[in-house]
């Protein structure tokens, strides 16, 4: 993997979208339009990060106007060979919010996810970012669905380690089926084997057999959200997002949380469809 700040830097240029708020139930609540501006000067040794968002369609005047500089990243902050990224809280801690932003970049399209927590640790909201290269005519996804699910995945998983550890490339393959109202998951990762079965109700999956419920919602662009309903620093636990970026193709970031409720891993996982 490239340097983190190269990797970065594959998210430079205007990107024109919209902030839209997702209920936890997956529903869709308001949305605005926005103009988000990466920009490198002094030769990409400094990145200007501006962000303009607006009430009903950006030829107003915005309604947040935010510019910020910078010339490192932050220990919390993983960017992948492609551009996509994840970043979010270092320690889940007592009365304190708890959040992850994932982003995912292909071309001139970029989707964003951001999961936030309540300070008693319970899924609290969403907002996911869909955004097009400004002067191009890159499209947005259809809603993900579990039909465009279903079938055979493989491919590979990049892990980044929280204490610098050496990264880690890992092979994945992921089949996915669906009967009477139940999804099942075959998971590999690496040596591990993972199965796991999901209730469907509507866009939302509900995993409720395992020793920490999740629920999985399926978005507009592709999208998906995979998180627990609760997290703690006593149990360890992951967040995750998902990109169906093309029929064939789909990228998930992954932040994993260890028992202490410390950040100890973010991965990105590239699949293809096999069968």
């Amino acid at each position: 993997m490239e340097n983190n700040w190269g990797n970065f830097l594959k998210n430079l240029g205007e990107w024109v979208g919209s902030f839209t708020q997702v209920s936890t139930d997956g529903e869709l609540l308001t949305s605005t339009p926005s103009i988000l501006k990466l920009e490198g000067l002094e030769d990409n040794q400094l990145v200007r990060f501006r962000v303009r968002r607006f009430a009903t369609d950006i030829s107003e005047q915005p309604t947040v106007d935010n510019v910020q500089e910078y010339r490192s990243l932050g220990r919390q902050a993983v960017f992948f060979d492609t551009g996509a990224f994840s970043k979010g809280s270092l320690q889940v801690a007592p009365f304190t919010e708890f959040g992850a932003e994932y982003g995912f970049v292909s071309g001139d399209r970029r989707s964003r996810l951001v999961q936030l927590f309540g300070n008693q640790g319970s899924f609290a909201s969403l907002t996911l970012i869909r955004e097009i290269r400004s002067g191009t005519d890159g499209q947005m996804r259809p809603d993900l669905t579990v039909a465009q699910l279903v079938g055979k995945w493989a491919g590979t998983a990049h892990t980044v380690y929280a204490d610098w550890k050496a990264p880690e490339t890992t092979s994945v393959s992921l089949e996915i089926s669906e009967t009477n109202g139940f999804l099942q998951q075959q998971l590999a990762f690496g040596s591990r084997s993972i199965d796991s079965t999901a209730r469907i109700d509507g866009n939302r999956l509900h995993f409720e057999t395992g020793a920490t419920p999740r629920r999985v919602l399926l978005l507009p662009d592709g999208m998906s959200s995979n998180t627990p309903l609760q997290v703690s620093h006593r149990e360890p636990f992951f967040v995750e997002a998902g990109w169906l970026l093309s029929d064939r193709e789909r990228q998930r970031l992954i932040r994993s949380y260890n028992e202490k409720g410390e950040w100890i891993s973010s991965t990105h996982v590239i699949e293809h469809r096999v069968g």
